[in-house]
């Protein structure tokens, strides 16, 4: 059974950091890329960035690029989200996939909640 689990949300002051995690579970994910979207109330589901789990290229989206940074650590199966210089309209639900290509993700976490104050 494949499980991906976030965790690290929470709130934050604008300008501080976090960090999102992502475990993944129940098969090699050696040929997959590991995206993160973002979901805020009211909106559509964001594509955050991404990283391919085999080469280790990255993708970011312009709304994050400079501020966020998506690695990986294979020993224990995990990615991460570094989000830096944060602001309040990062605010959103963060969820983490895997898939196949930068469009097609065939599983997805439960989501951590990440909100920003002014």
């Amino acid at each position: 059974q494949v499980q991906l689990v976030e965790s690290g949300g929470g709130l934050v002051q604008a300008g501080g950091s976090l960090r999102l995690s992502c475990a993944a579970s129940g098969r090699r994910f050696s040929s997959y890329l590991m995206g993160w979207f973002r979901r805020a109330p009211g909106k559509e589901r964001e594509f955050v960035g991404a990283i391919s789990w085999s080469g280790g290229s990255t993708y970011y989206a312009d709304s994050v690029k400079g501020r966020f940074t998506i690695s990986k650590d294979n020993a224990k199966n995990t990615v991460y989200l570094q989000m830096n210089s944060l602001k309040p309209e990062d605010t959103a639900s963060y969820y983490c996939a895997a898939g196949t290509t930068l469009t097609t993700y065939n599983y997805w976490g439960q989501g951590t909640q990440v909100t920003v104050s002014s």
